[in-house]
């Protein structure tokens, strides 16, 4: 018994965990999981360059073959090994045969006793290896269609950071051209009120001196006549 639990523990090593089949080709991430080359090959040809394990992105396609794992999955190959052991130890609840059909009609999985029985007759089954390529091209799908939806979303975001920038950028020079505009006005304006300022002092000193000189010659009239009037009297 102990020695097929530790045949079943490190052939467990040597199954990939898209196909469910022992390796072919196999290659490691920066991430540290292993898959078949085609496997991940066709995962990234959804544009997801990320380990469908743990999800951590890579910048690049980065596909380092793993030798040792190669060796040791041809060798469980060779020795006939099961690679669907580890599913086969799923059991039935009520008649505790193992599961191989998954019931479309109830979505889950199912045993030949439970096929026969009237709760599920007349529903749809497939087994179940099928029914994971079914479903497992449903995802790829579905997740194709999201990874679509993320970058259309994205450029969607970038298109109005893109705008607001815009916006900003013809704002601020707005404010500069109003702010220059209105210093030269006001240097303008500036300039026109000591003109006038400056005639308006000229005009003055001219009145001024043409008051005080006609001033002058009423008062030296005066005066001459005063000096008349003086003399006629005595």
């Amino acid at each position: 018994m102990a020695s097929g639990q530790q045949g079943e523990s490190w052939t467990e090593d040597t199954i990939c965990p898209v196909c469910l089949d022992f390796f072919t080709d196999p290659v490691i991430l920066d991430c540290g999981h292993n898959f078949c080359r085609s496997c991940i090959t066709q995962c990234w040809e959804h544009k997801l360059n990320s380990c469908p394990e743990c999800n951590e992105k890579f910048q690049a396609r980065d596909l380092k073959a793993n030798r040792a794992l190669a060796n040791l999955a041809e060798k469980a190959r060779r020795l006939g090994l099961n690679p669907e052991a580890k599913e086969s130890k799923l059991r039935c609840e009520d008649h505790q045969d193992e599961l191989k059909l998954f019931c479309e009609t109830d979505k889950k999985l199912l045993c030949y006793s439970c096929r026969d029985s009237r709760e599920h007759k007349s529903h749809n089954f497939l087994p179940i290896k099928e029914a994971v390529e079914i479903y497992k091209s449903q995802l790829i799908s579905s997740l194709d269609s999201l990874v679509e939806k993320k970058w259309a979303v994205l450029e969607t975001e970038l298109k109005q950071r893109q705008k607001i920038s815009e916006v900003r950028k013809q704002s601020s020079s707005l404010q500069t051209h109003i702010t220059s505009e209105f210093t030269k006005m006001r240097q303008i304006l500036t300039e026109k009120e000591q003109r006038l300022l400056r005639d308006l002092s000229e005009e003055e000193k001219m009145i001024l001196e043409l008051v005080e000189k006609n001033l002058r010659e009423i008062q030296e009239d005066f005066n001459s006549i005063e000096e008349k009037l003086s003399k006629l009297q005595n």
